[in-house]
């Protein structure tokens, strides 16, 4: 009997402008699918289904037909897409609450977006209706329901004059949404309303040693640790949480990696898949993985070099590691062994999301 081939997976490709994050956005760049093969890793039917400025981050409804996608640009926004026929048809957009958003985060319900504008350092609340899409009330002002800030800066002149907040996620629990500084070396904490969404300023749930510009954590699925990236330190932090206090402590660091010039070793993405930590490091360009203990500690295991350059970032989709390379374009899926099964002729792509449905 012939095997049945293995239905292809939907993947939405948010890109950068064709030269790169901060040059001047809308000159064709926007949403690509792609399919992969989840039998062989292999990608096919790339193809460019929206234009849309600067949609380096997007993020699918888990039940609706919809994709949301940041643009960013000093007046940061949002826009909720339809998806139909295999394509992407804009509905609306507003304002992200910021400028230059990076992260979209889909609340614990899916009935709230959060967005994190990453030169402002600024995080967005937009509630959203059953369908997907932006209530009444977030159409009618054109924008966040709240927007929630703070001040602060670290020692890095450059990078850490203020906050920049690069990442969202919702803690253990439910309770607490976290938003991780790069500018303020913090991850801040806000008090979550189950009914409404709408979040409440909280304080500090992990303060990082000076200069390490946190950038994105992974959560254990225990809710004990959190794997964190210092793109300015290089490091990865692994932190003891404390659901009921929402508070965590750094308990390890490690270098994300050894190779390459240690001027530019910058980790981008993070994330767990089984007893594996997987982190992206751009300059060196490769994926460095560690082994997870039964304590929740580190131990660093070995790093795939990838074929192109600058990985944003990364996903495991049906036990394939999918990269995008920001600088030299492409989308590549990688095998057990790290050697490229599939790609994509993708330019400048920034993120990778699954479609939901």
């Amino acid at each position: 009997m012939t095997p049945t081939p293995a239905t292809p997976r939907p993947l939405w490709i948010g890109t950068y402008p064709e030269a790169g994050a901060g040059t001047p956005a809308g000159r064709g760049e926007g949403i690509w699918r792609v399919d992969l093969d989840p039998a062989t890793g292999v990608l096919s039917g790339a193809r460019l289904v929206v234009e849309t400025p600067a949609p380096s981050f997007v993020v699918a409804h888990p039940t609706a037909p919809v994709l949301y996608a940041v643009d960013e640009e000093s007046e940061g926004a949002v826009t909720v897409f339809d998806v139909v026929d295999g394509g992407l048809r804009p509905r609306a957009t507003v304002a992200s609450g910021g400028a230059d958003p990076c992260h979209l985060l889909l609340d614990v319900d899916a009935r709230t977006l959060l967005v994190a504008n990453y030169s402002s350092g600024t995080l967005g609340v937009i509630p959203l209706e059953a369908d997907g899409g932006f209530t009444a009330e977030v159409l009618a002002v054109g924008g966040p329901a709240q927007v929630l800030g703070h001040t602060g800066a670290g020692p890095h002149p450059d990078r850490q004059e203020a906050p920049h907040a690069h990442f969202v996620a919702v803690a253990p629990g439910g309770r607490h949404v976290l938003v991780v500084d790069l500018g303020t070396d913090e991850v801040r904490r806000y008090s979550r309303d189950a009914d409404t969404g709408l979040l409440t300023e909280d304080g500090v749930a992990v303060a990082l040693p000076p200069g390490t510009g946190p950038r994105h954590l992974a959560f254990a699925p225990d809710g004990g640790r959190a794997y964190l990236v210092g793109e300015l330190d290089s490091s990865v932090h692994v932190v003891a949480w404390d659901e009921g206090a929402a508070h965590g402590e750094v308990v390890q660091t490690l270098p994300a990696t050894d190779s390459g010039d240690p001027e530019r070793r910058l980790p981008a993405h993070v994330l767990l898949d089984g007893d594996r930590l997987l982190v992206g490091v751009r300059g060196p360009d490769g994926v460095a993985r560690f082994s997870v203990d039964g304590d929740g500690l580190l131990r660093p295991e070995d790093e795939h070099a990838l074929p192109g350059s600058w990985p944003r970032h990364h996903l495991v989709v049906d036990g394939w590691t999918v990269v995008a390379h920001q600088e030299s374009g492409g989308v590549v899926v990688l095998g057990e062994d790290g050697a490229t099964v599939g790609s994509a002729p993708v330019p400048s792509p920034a993120c990778i999301a699954p479609a939901a449905v």
